[in-house]
């Protein structure tokens, strides 16, 4: 079993892989009170984690190697390629790169990147002209920014599994569901019974069947 070149200890790469992700996620959710940066750098590790298992050290797959060489004996284990676990287990032939679920991984990372950038430039008007955020993505749901990091998660467990990952991500969930509520019992504090009214129509995380119907 030979390597035409390493896959892993490109500590290079996690860092520069890290930084565009994280830069790029701060351009769009610009981060401004203590919720916010709690929210970000959480996502932030997610992401550092996810990095350093892709390029640096290959934690899940050293973990796993007995398992995986027994049963896949010709899988070549430091090859980058076995890093996408799911097309392995799920027996796929050929590059992952161009497998369904890496395809998909693509679709979630940009609908999740649009939702955050949409729900933010709504966000940011409401809190200069302290009103309620009512309009674009929070005409359907009341937390999109939260929904739309855990789209860009889910993309990215898509395409890279791994231990610490899988761990962060119900993590992650619960942290974000929390926040929510925290959110929500602020806004009634300040707006009383239009966030009543606004509550009452609209659904916190998914949006509702009718909602969905008369999206243009």
């Amino acid at each position: 079993m030979t390597h035409d070149a390493p896959a892993y200890g490109l500590w290079t790469l996690v860092v520069l892989n890290s930084a565009i992700f994280i830069m790029f996620a701060f351009s769009f959710f610009k981060p401004d009170t203590a919720r916010d940066w709690r929210t970000f750098g959480a996502f932030s590790a997610f992401i550092v984690a996810l990095f350093v298992e892709m390029y640096g050290f290959p934690l899940t797959l050293y973990l796993a190697s007995g398992w995986l060489q027994t049963k896949y004996p010709g899988l070549d284990i430091l090859s980058h390629n076995s890093g996408h676990l799911w097309s392995t287990l799920l027996g796929e032939k050929g590059d992952p790169h161009f497998g369904v679920l890496h395809i998909a991984s693509y679709v979630l990372l940009a609908l999740g990147f649009m939702l955050l950038s949409a729900a933010w430039n709504v966000l940011y008007h409401a809190q200069r002209q302290h009103t309620l955020a009512t309009t674009g993505p929070y005409a359907r749901i009341r937390h999109p920014q939260y929904v739309a990091f855990v789209m860009i998660l889910l993309g990215f467990l898509l395409q890279w599994p791994t231990l610490l990952t899988l761990l962060m991500f119900p993590i992650l969930l619960l942290m974000y569901g929390r926040l929510a509520v925290t959110e929500e019992r602020e806004m009634r504090t300040q707006f009383g019974e239009t966030f009543e009214r606004y509550a009452r129509d609209t659904s916190r995380f998914l949006p509702r069947w009718p909602d969905l119907a008369a999206a243009p």
